[in-house]
């Protein structure tokens, strides 16, 4: 089969390797129909991601119609079309049992790498780091799936792929990022970054009642996505943020912070960009944590800090102080992706969402090459890039 394989920093290849088997009894194999290309491939494409090998086939998001199933694999049959989670869940663990599906604790087979760097073993994710459990991605033809009777969402209905795809992440994990904001009618909520999980963010929050949500970022284009979802907006290259937040709240900040950025944020001050992007190239930091900073900063008094953008190790100089001093509370994680798929597909039946949005480029993997380095140099006002095998 073809596959988009990560071949060293900055370089993708779609190239022919073996096609996936069933190696597990709850196995199955998906013959992949839409797949996309996520702001967080970027982290792999830049090599900032540590344990990627040449020859990795990359993709998270992603779904398709189950061609095979292992013997155990008693709720999914050939031909049911579906939609794949990005983290991998064995839905037996004290983790997966509340609900915590990002931190299964028996999908990762290479738990100890991950223990080195972070402590505690995440899950395993399709397609992103042998930390993570080295398991070949979905931008390809097709994909093997561990545990199918506990990730896949059946789609039963004409819903074309476009306007379910995203269920695989980026609509939970701004869905996620809304809720731990523990959002309240009346509340204004900051979002920064304005991608697709940014512009997710937004909905969500306006669907969860927020009164305003003001998102922050710097290219046009994407500051007007958010504008359509119903945001205000800040340039961050033309205003002081941490000012204009002040002047929008009557001085109190507002009342949640999202972060939907991560480790590869960028600083309108040059000495601060280069700081941490020195650091970080020289691998004495894995992160540029400048939105994060901001949000602390930025957030009121007593408020929520929600962090859904991807970090992948350690940072510098981070504002502790203000964190504990004012009584913040941060919540982050990668989204638990099997818990939000019925209520979210749901929604997107009712008409209350319709993700296709968000979706700006459609290409062949072949295409995949292209279409990497116009996600990441934001050509053609590159938002978001599906697909098709």
């Amino acid at each position: 089969m073809k596959a988009n394989c990560w071949m060293g920093r900055n370089t993708v290849e779609v190239r022919e390797v073996p096609d996936p088997r069933i190696l597990n009894s709850r196995d199955a194999v998906v013959r992949i129909t839409s797949t996309a290309i996520c702001g967080s491939d970027l982290h792999l494409y830049d090599g900032y991601i540590p344990t990627m090998k040449k020859g990795d086939i990359l993709g998270h998001e992603f779904m398709g119609e189950v061609v095979e199933v292992g013997p155990k694999v008693s709720t999914l049959k050939v031909g049911d079309r579906v939609v794949v989670p990005f983290p991998i869940a064995c839905g037996a663990c004290t983790s997966c049992q509340h609900g915590m599906y990002s931190v299964c604790e028996n999908s990762n087979p290479n738990a100890g790498m991950a223990e080195k760097l972070m402590g505690h073993a995440p899950s395993g994710i399709f397609g992103y780091s042998h930390m993570l459990g080295g398991y070949p991605g979905g931008q390809a033809q097709y994909a093997r799936v561990p545990f199918a009777d506990v990730g896949p969402i059946k789609i039963e209905d004409d819903l074309p792929d476009e306007k379910v795809l995203f269920l695989s992440d980026i609509l939970p994990t701004g869905w996620m990022g809304a809720e731990m904001c523990d959002i309240k009618p009346g509340d204004t909520i900051a979002v920064w970054g304005a991608g697709p999980v940014g512009q997710f963010a937004v909905a969500s929050a306006y669907l969860m009642g927020a009164d305003r949500v003001i998102c922050i970022d710097r290219f046009p284009y994407r500051l007007r996505n958010a504008e359509r979802a119903g945001a205000e907006t800040l340039n961050y290259e033309e205003v002081d943020v941490l000012d204009a937040l002040r002047d929008m709240t009557a001085g109190r900040g507002p009342d949640a912070c999202i972060d939907a950025v991560g480790m590869e944020a960028h600083h309108p001050v040059p000495a601060m960009y280069a700081y941490d992007r020195a650091k970080q190239a020289a691998r004495l930091e894995t992160e540029r944590p400048y939105v994060l900073r901001e949000a602390i900063m930025a957030c009121r008094n007593g408020g929520i800090v929600s962090v859904i953008g991807v970090y992948g190790g350690m940072l510098d100089k981070f504002p502790m102080g203000s964190l504990m001093n004012r009584s913040l509370t941060l919540r982050s994680g990668q989204c638990h992706v099997q818990r939000y798929l019925k209520p979210l597909l749901n929604k997107i039946r009712k008409g209350d969402i319709d993700p296709s949005f968000v979706i700006s480029h459609r290409m062949r993997l072949e295409d995949a090459p292209r279409g990497f380095e116009m996600f990441k140099n934001k050509v053609d006002d590159c938002n978001k890039i599906v697909l098709t095998p």
